[in-house]
């Protein structure tokens, strides 16, 4: 039986500023950019560049999936599953408006005091 999605609106919240909460996490916006740029990538790719255990990673993996952020396409290669993963346009869009709300922040932060 196939898990239904939740409703992206609920799942990823932002702060109205553009921070979106999912990638408050570490794992999760750095899923986000290394999906950004590239077209698509296997489990075991995003296990190896991010050291993290399977676990963790097949859980925040789950979240952006369930956000709608992430796809995942399952397929056989010499008869073994492997999981591909890539940012879809919602994804995209969300990870665009949370990192220009961290470079705004970022500005802020190091302008001189008056």
């Amino acid at each position: 039986m196939a898990r239904r999605a939740p409703d992206p609106k609920q799942v990823a919240s932002t702060d109205g500023g553009g921070f979106d909460r999912l990638f408050e996490h570490r794992l999760r916006l750095t899923i986000a950019v290394l999906l950004a740029r590239n077209d698509r990538l296997s489990f075991a790719r995003l296990k190896d560049v991010t050291g993290e255990t399977d676990g963790n990673l097949g859980a925040n993996l789950r979240k952006l999936e369930d956000a709608g952020y992430v796809a995942v396409a399952k397929e056989f290669a010499d008869r073994k599953p492997v999981s591909w993963y890539s940012l879809n346009d919602a994804g995209r869009v969300a990870l665009k408006a949370h990192l220009a709300s961290l470079e705004a922040l970022i500005a802020e932060a190091n302008k001189p005091e008056p």
